[in-house]
Formats: structure tokens, sequence, C-alpha cells
């Protein structure tokens, strides 16, 4: 995990000072009054709520014990570490090749139980026949200017696929129609791609939904998330990973995406809009 770049830290630690002092102000007490009831320097009061200072865990439940909010504790904990490692920078990550980004993610696919995913334009790692990621990968080496460890980074993304096999998890998958039709690779592949879908969709774990183009619909879906539990959101940008952990941030997630279902075809709707795609390869 890599620290979020110095001015997005900054200000990141600027919104979470304010909101220190705000629990402070509600408490009335000055920072002085504050900083005995909670065993701190006056001056450690001051940097905490100008950003100047990281909290801990430990700042923070005493912070909101002293001011009567210890519900809040957890919500203001899971935002400091937020602050500190909001992105995983792939360029990094990649530094040692793909291999290590695929894998990297292992421990948490394995503890996962309920996997909600979105996607506007793509198919799901989870989801990829070879072909597909072959053609993804090769493009995300080149401009990350990785090593080209392909075939292990391909290897390693299939041996991830794995956990769609094992019992006692969900995923519930949404698709815009835009990522039916968006090409990786030749025509052989993308039609390979469509029939695999065809095939996940008989899995008794996956829920399948695709949202039709040119449809009235309730919500737009800016960037593609995937939610794991109720305790991680991811997102991609092209040059970082973005994980949100935040409880309050996360329940807003998972209300986008029962509003985006709301929008979806699924069974025999979605299976006609795939069939459609791939016809008209």
């Amino acid at each position: 995990m890599t620290t979020v770049p110095s001015s997005s830290a900054r200000q990141a630690r600027v919104a979470l000072g304010a909101r220190l002092r705000e629990l402070r102000k509600e408490a009335e007490f000055s920072g002085r009054e504050l900083a005995r009831l909670v065993g701190f320097h006056y001056s450690k009061v001051s940097r905490l709520e100008t950003g100047a200072q990281s909290p801990t865990d430990r700042d923070i439940r005493a912070w909101c014990a002293a001011c009567g909010a210890d519900d809040q504790a957890p919500d203001i904990i899971a935002t400091a570490h937020a602050v500190e490692s909001a992105y995983v920078e792939f360029q990094r990550q990649t530094r040692a090749g793909m291999k290590r980004l695929m894998t990297s993610a292992v421990p948490l696919y394995e503890r996962t139980r309920h996997f909600r995913i979105y996607e506007h334009n793509v198919i799901p790692g989870l989801f990829q026949t070879a072909e597909y990621a072959s053609a993804m990968l090769s493009f995300w080496i080149d401009f990350l200017g990785a090593p080209n460890d392909l075939e292990q980074a391909l290897h390693a993304r299939m041996e991830r696929q794995k956990v769609i096999s094992r019992g006692g998890r969900r995923f519930a998958v949404l698709l815009e129609e835009q990522a039916l039709r968006t090409w990786f690779g030749t025509a052989e592949v993308q039609a390979g791609q469509l029939d695999r879908m065809l095939t996940v969709m008989r899995l008794p774990s996956v829920s399948l939904g695709v949202i039709p183009m040119m449809s009235e619909r309730t919500a737009v879906g800016s960037a593609g998330f995937w939610i794991f539990d109720d305790s991680l959101v991811c997102l991609e940008t092209p040059t970082a990973s973005i994980e949100v952990t935040r409880p309050q941030e996360i329940r807003q997630y998972a209300r986008m995406f029962e509003i985006l279902k709301s929008s979806a075809a699924y069974g025999p709707d979605a299976r006609a809009l795939i069939t459609k795609a791939l016809d008209e390869l």
C-alpha cells in the first residue's frame, strides 16, 4: 500500500481535522480543555485540527469519548486510514511485474463472501476468458511500463477465478450493455467472451444483470466499482486503485448498486442482450 500523493493527503488531513474540530466545538470545549481531558499537549490538538499531524486510532477514540461522540469513532478511524492509504498506485505495484498486481488481491477475494460488481465498459476480471484477459493485460503492461510478465500475470488472473467455484460465496454482477460491446482483442476473442458470459449466467452463485443502452433509467454510474462484503469498495482509474473503507461511503456505494439494479435486465432478457451483441459481431 502506498500513501496518497502529498497534495491529496494534505487536503484529506485538513478535512479530517475539521471534523475533529467540529466535535470539540459541539461539546463546547476549548482546545486546552480537550487536551487536558484526553491527556494531550494542547499544541497537539491544534496540529490535529489543522491537518499538520495525523491522528492515531487511540487519539480518535479518546477525542470522541471526551466529546460524547463514541458512536462516531469507527467512521472517523476508517476515514483516517483512508487518508493514508486510499490509493494503490499501479506503476509502483507493477514495477515487479503485473503478476504481483494480480496476486495482491487474492487474500481479499478469499475472505469475501458477497461480491457486488458494477462495470460500465469492461467484463469483470473474475469472468474473463484467457484470450480477453491477455488482450487487456497486454495493454496495461505497455501503458504502465511494467516488466513484460504477461504469461505469469495471465496465469495468476485465471487462478484468481477459482474463487467462483468455491462454495459459500455470492456474486451480484451489473454490466452496462456497453461492456458487452467494448472489444479487447479480435472479433473471435470478443465472441468467446460473450459466450463465456452466457455460461456464467447459469451458475447458481451468480446473479447477472445487464443495463440496456438507450433506455430510461434512474441513475448513471460514473465509474465501475466492486463492493467486497460491507468492508471495502474498490475503483480503478488509469493509474491507481482507489480503496474506500469509510462505512458511510460504503453504504452509499451499496445504495448506488441497488439503484442501478432497478434498471437492469435479468434472466431471459439479459441473455437476449448478450446474444444480440454476439450475433452482431
